[in-house]
């Protein structure tokens, strides 16, 4: 799951999607230098990717990917599964995409000093190139993955990877639907143990 799909399954508590979407930068036990509610979004982050890696239905995603960009399938397919959770947005939310993600920006710059320095650094381009929104258009999802790929020096070919999510689409799609299903349910009760 990429920042969408993670700042959706944190539910309507500002702090918790803050701290799920800088969670990436945030490592060990450095989590507890933030507020509990924070925490509670990065432990949530992490739970996630722990339940993303192993599904099966995610894992045939990446299976599709993996002769081509190796240890990338994954974030390709994180990638990619956004791509479905912004297109698909109204059968999972009754909120317009763009209020909402206007409304996640709001409340990062609202509790700004809260952020860590990663995601201090990384909102100005995220807000500026509207990445959240972006995710519903394969155009959209092209750009991200040429941006990542040059992080790389270019070395995971990422840029190439939208010719895939063309090729498989409805595949993908099928998949992306089977899987969110699950890690919704899965979110739900996690949440309540946090």
């Amino acid at each position: 799951m990429n920042f969408l799909a993670h700042i959706y399954l944190s539910g309507d508590n500002d702090f918790i999607k803050i701290g799920n979407f800088m969670a990436d930068g945030i490592r060990g036990k450095q989590f507890e230098n933030f507020p509990d509610e924070i925490q509670k979004g990065i432990l949530l982050h992490r739970a996630i990717d722990t339940f993303t890696d192993a599904h099966p239905v995610f894992r045939d995603s990446t299976k599709r990917l993996h002769e081509r960009y190796h240890h990338y399938a994954g974030v390709i397919v994180d990638i990619f599964y956004d791509h479905f959770l912004a297109k698909n947005w109204n059968n999972y939310s009754n909120e317009n995409l763009g209020d909402y993600v206007a409304r996640f920006y709001q409340s990062m710059h609202t509790h700004h000093d809260l952020l860590s320095e990663k995601a201090k650094g990384m909102l100005p381009y995220m807000e500026k190139q509207n990445w959240l929104l972006s995710y519903q258009t394969i155009e959209g999802i092209h750009q991200i993955l040429t941006q990542m790929d040059r992080r790389t020096n270019n070395n995971s070919n990422m840029r190439f990877a939208s010719e895939e999510l063309k090729e498989y689409y409805p595949q993908f799609e099928k998949e992306f639907t089977i899987f969110f299903e699950a890690i919704q349910v899965y979110c739900l009760s996690k949440l309540k143990t946090l």
